[in-house]
């Protein structure tokens, strides 16, 4: 086959002919730079909420960190729910069915708007209670709960963006979501320089001062930039893929979008674990705010920020768990079961070393991340210090996070969710709680260390001697 034949290739042809060791790396790697891209652009986003808001003092970035968990939990809900429908289409278009591919991303629509509104819902209505139960003090606990409610409101626009993209990614379409999603971080900026700030003047080159006219919504300000930044990227997301894609662009044939009993009965199957545990996972999380929040608000705000510097590490390997989603989803649908084995290999092999190289550059350079992040001495010692406690863990971490991709895109999703689910609550918890006593943060940080390195080596045990790979009958 001539190169340019190869270039013309689908991902579902690619993976039902024989490839070699070097075509599989490089399919590896290529599916895997603009999804690792989208999900630096993600942290990249919270990054930009943090240290825009974090030059508005210590107290604005604990009323954000206050609320990350709880964040993260209904956010989280709603991203795992997309894994039902993503997997079967994956399955679908490595057996060349495109067909049924196009009628379950029908489905899918229907299915996880309603679903997304009801838990947009459901956040809203606790908005007010949720900081007052985490622990937070009087002086953030009323931006705590106007921020949540903003973020959430705003829930379906970020499960249209979620769904669009993760539809793409399955059809082997990488670039896309990835450029997308850098687009949505420029888009981040402006909004929240609209949203955060007092109208104020500037300096500009050329033009001399300017009175830039801002909102000046604070807190607030981040979330409503954060969701309009969202929006526009989702709509954008959702057009090509229902338009644009060669697969799945559902205008090539006429479908019905009422949801079937045989396309939701896969989809509870395949998501009802994984999201199950993402809701232990986010439970646990909040747990652990709980901890954290007596400490002071030093404590919250070191914690808030130090989460976001470490999800730059970690988001990488989020990437290539997407892409490992993909290559090994499509390789079942093939029938390819040992291609299957072989791009885990690789994946998981890709994943660790990135996310070492990763964990290396945190050591080294926390100290002049964090002096970008906040104007608080005391803060940014504390964040430092905790992060480097956390980059000895990224290796297996990144085991943990790719080999969880792995099992996913294999429709492998109970036992999995059990290991992340069990590790996170009979681990961890018990183990910040108990060291938070004598070592404050640093406690606290300590444990999640040992937590992920002793769930990378479960996950390595599941793909080594476990029966992971599963087929959608």
């Amino acid at each position: 086959m001539t190169n340019q034949a190869k270039a013309r290739e689908s991902l579902s042809d690619m993976v039902n002919r024989d490839m070699t060791l070097s075509e599989q790396i490089g399919l590896t790697v290529r599916l895997s730079m603009p999804s690792i891209m989208a999900q630096l652009s993600s942290i990249a986003m919270q990054y930009i909420d943090a240290a825009m808001v974090g030059s508005l003092g210590a107290q604005a970035s604990a009323s954000i960190g206050l609320m990350m968990a709880p964040i993260w939990l209904f956010t989280g809900i709603c991203i795992t729910s997309v894994s039902g429908f993503s997997v079967q289409v994956a399955h679908l278009l490595g057996g060349r069915d495109e067909v049924k591919a196009r009628i379950v991303v029908r489905q899918s629509y229907v299915v996880l708007m309603i679903f997304a509104l009801a838990v947009s819902g459901v956040a809203c209505a606790l908005a007010s209670s949720l900081p007052v139960f985490l622990g937070g003090s009087p002086e953030i606990v009323g931006h705590s709960a106007a921020y949540f409610t903003i973020y959430m409101a705003a829930l379906p626009l970020f499960q249209l963006n979620f769904l669009s993209a993760a539809m793409l990614r399955c059809s082997g379409n990488m670039l896309l979501p990835g450029m997308l999603n850098i687009m949505m971080c420029v888009l981040d900026v402006i909004f929240n320089f609209i949203f955060i700030f007092e109208t104020r003047i500037i300096d500009l080159p050329l033009f001399g001062p300017v009175e830039v006219y801002s909102a000046g919504m604070g807190v607030e300000g981040a979330a409503a930039g954060t969701a309009a930044a969202a929006g526009i990227t989702g709509i954008i997301m959702t057009f090509f893929l229902t338009m644009r894609s060669p697969s799945l662009a559902l205008h090539i044939d006429k479908g019905s979008f009422r949801p079937t009993l045989e396309v939701v009965r896969r989809a509870l199957r395949i998501s009802l674990p994984i999201t199950a545990q993402q809701f232990m996972i986010s439970s646990a999380q909040i747990v652990s705010t709980m901890i954290v929040a007596p400490l002071g608000t030093v404590a919250i705000a070191a914690h808030s920020f130090a989460i976001t510097i470490e999800a730059i590490c970690y988001m990488p390997g989020f990437g290539i768990g997407d892409a490992a989603t993909t290559l090994v989803g499509q390789s079942i649908g093939a029938r390819r079961f040992d291609l299957t084995r072989r791009f885990a290999r690789i994946t998981l092999s890709f994943g660790t070393l990135v996310m070492a190289v990763m964990g290396m550059l945190m050591y080294i350079f926390a100290p002049e991340v964090m002096a970008v992040m906040t104007p608080d001495e005391h803060v940014r010692q504390l964040a430092v210090d905790v992060l480097r406690i956390q980059a000895f863990a990224e290796p297996l971490f990144a085991v943990a996070i790719v080999g969880y991709g792995i099992c996913v895109g294999a429709g492998d999703t109970f036992i999995p969710s059990l290991l992340n689910f069990g590790s996170m609550w009979l681990i961890r918890l018990g183990m910040a709680w108990y060291l938070s006593l004598s070592y404050g943060l640093t406690g606290v940080w300590i444990a999640m260390a040992v937590e992920l390195s002793i769930r990378g080596m479960l996950f390595l045990a599941r793909l080594r001697w476990g029966n992971w790979i599963k087929t959608m009958n």
